[in-house]
């Protein structure tokens, strides 16, 4: 195996993490019949409350806590607008992007933009597991990562059990295919979409915090730089399937850790044609994949009868 190889595949796990993140909580939201296209602005606002938390705890566990917390507190927000007063939830979720976006610049700007001080803070270190990671090649490149990255794994696999093994899980999909039916069944629509958006909001959080506490141990303005959306398209992809999502993410991830193994791998082309290549593959599969196995009733008001 090429000496590039082992870092590279490593790195595209690393990169790979906040979209499945992302895209394992919209498929959550999305299987009650919920779109939430707001995905940008929650990682926005998990990122910040992350980055200030831990600025001034010097506690990365702290940092983490609150921006899961922001993240399902910008969620109950877009719930409140979707599924409360029943408002059209693609115009919502644009609104809440754009809302975040403006929210977190100038909370930022006013406590470190206009003083010049660079926001710098503590992260999570790599993790090597016991045993795992002397395992050739799979070591380094899955074994060897950030608590972060075993825990996208893992909550990847337990929602995909539990999307199919649970009562909560079938309920969940019930909403989201035919709520009429579910709600004369005894299911409770509204309280399971706003489930699904508390869980599938803390989990998109989680995304943001990686970037933070993780990949740049710093915050900067824009700097999900359109994650939310690739993640939406992941969810399209993968066909509303969480492990598929995972295996689409690993692609993105590899497509964005090219640019950084560029120069080691011996490719002399411009960088900026391996900054585009994750949103060129978004546009491409956008336009080659279908719209199978869709949930029915996603993205329409439910109003109880």
């Amino acid at each position: 195996m090429p000496e590039f190889a082992v870092p590279l595949l490593a790195g595209a796990v690393t990169l790979a993490t906040p979209l499945v993140f992302a895209a394992v909580g919209e498929i959550i939201m999305e299987k009650s019949g919920v779109l939430n296209i707001a995905l940008e602005g929650t990682m926005l606002v998990a990122a910040l409350a992350a980055a200030f938390v831990t600025y001034f705890t010097a506690s990365p566990a702290a940092g983490l806590a609150a921006g899961v917390a922001a993240a399902v507190l910008f969620g109950l927000l877009f719930a409140l607008f979707a599924v409360g007063i029943q408002a059209d939830q693609i115009v919502t979720g644009t609104a809440m992007n754009i809302f975040a976006l403006g929210l977190t610049g100038v909370l930022y700007r006013s406590l470190f933009g206009f003083s010049g001080t660079r926001l710098a803070v503590a992260g999570f270190q790599p993790w090597p597991l016991p045993f795992l990671k002397d395992i050739p090649v799979i070591g380094t490149v899955f074994f060897s990562q950030n608590v972060l990255v075993y825990a996208a794994l893992v909550l990847t696999l337990l929602v995909a059990a539990a999307l199919k093994r649970t009562r909560t899980g079938l309920y969940l999909q019930a909403a989201g295919e035919n709520p009429q039916g579910a709600e004369v069944a005894g299911i409770s629509v509204y309280r399971l979409r706003l489930l699904a958006i508390m869980t599938g909001s803390a989990l998109c959080g989680l995304g943001g915090v990686f970037l933070v506490l993780v990949e740049g141990n710093t915050f900067v303005e824009g700097m999900t730089a359109g994650r939310g959306f690739i993640a939406l398209a992941i969810v399209i992809l993968a066909r509303w399937q969480p492990v598929r999502a995972l295996v689409v993410a690993l692609v993105f991830g590899l497509a964005s850790a090219l640019q950084f193994q560029a120069q080691a791998i011996g490719i002399d082309v411009p960088y900026q044609l391996f900054l585009a290549l994750p949103y060129v593959l978004t546009i491409l599969f956008a336009m080659l994949v279908g719209r199978a196995n869709v949930p029915a009733a996603l993205a329409k008001p439910y109003i109880k009868e």
